[in-house]
């Protein structure tokens, strides 16, 4: 009798030990979870859930997969993540395998190593179109006009805004397909143009006064020399095109006598 009842205390314990298992954040050396910012607030979290991990550059997952898929269970993650140091020459390929149910699109399976880095990686798309989509990807310096939800039926199409400044490049709109988000769009840097850098180069807005000034990709600005200089360079252009936060100033230089 002592002995059955300890049996079942035994197996009364390890049942409330298994519901309550959880997952607490996986902390990733050299790389993180999809979005981790959104939703690294909400661990630990039961066995059942998954989240996708990607790594930092010039390290892999073991899969050698772009994203890979973890999940909570009795023992923990699944597969456990990690990230390993990857050392390619230029010219040196990689094999792109897709998850199950996934596909590559485009027939391209392969990513090379050039001077300046991985060329852009092939795409997996599930082979599910009722699949549906996770949260919409963040932007750098934008976000979506919407308030996020946790999934996306197919179909469903989000819309991006760039913040105050910056300019929006792509399509503004993208659409769940397959379980994918379709590219979405860049915020292009704006062109900070502040009083120290104009009186660095002795230069000053032609048509303005004031003393920072902001300016979108593509825009054109004029400056002239401020008073008592001339230009560095008689031929220096002082119509300056803003590209992507960055502009090539023209300097002038003290009058002679």
């Amino acid at each position: 009798m002592l002995l059955l009842i300890s049996i079942i205390l035994t197996l009364w314990v390890s049942c409330a030990h298994g519901q309550g298992r959880t997952c607490g954040f996986p902390e990733i050396k050299h790389g993180n979870i999809y979005d981790e910012d959104r939703y690294k607030h909400n661990f630990p979290v039961a066995l059942g859930k998954y989240f996708y991990y990607s790594c930092d550059h010039s390290f892999a997952s073991p899969s050698q997969s772009l994203w890979t898929k973890i999940t909570c269970t009795e023992e923990g993650w699944s597969p456990t993540p990690k990230c390993i140091r990857q050392t390619h020459q230029e010219g040196d390929t990689a094999k792109i395998v897709c998850d199950t149910d996934y596909r590559l699109l485009n027939n391209q399976s392969n990513i090379t190593c050039t001077e300046s880095g991985w060329s852009i990686p092939p795409k997996c798309s599930s082979t599910d179109p009722k699949r549906k989509c996770g949260p919409p990807p963040p932007i750098d310096n934008g976000d979506i006009t919407s308030f996020p939800l946790s999934t996306y039926a197919p179909g469903s199409l989000v819309e991006y805004q760039c913040q105050s400044f910056y300019e929006l490049q792509g399509n503004k709109n993208i659409i769940c397909s397959h379980g994918q988000w379709s590219e979405p769009p860049k915020c292009l840097d704006a062109c900070v143009i502040s009083e120290e850098v104009m009186d660095k180069h002795k230069i000053q807005l032609r048509w303005r006064h004031e003393k920072k000034f902001y300016s979108k990709t593509g825009d054109i600005i004029e400056f002239v020399c401020k008073s008592g200089y001339h230009k560095k360079t008689p031929h220096h252009t002082f119509r300056i095109t803003c590209q992507e936060g960055k502009l090539e100033y023209p300097t002038c230089v003290k009058n002679n006598g």
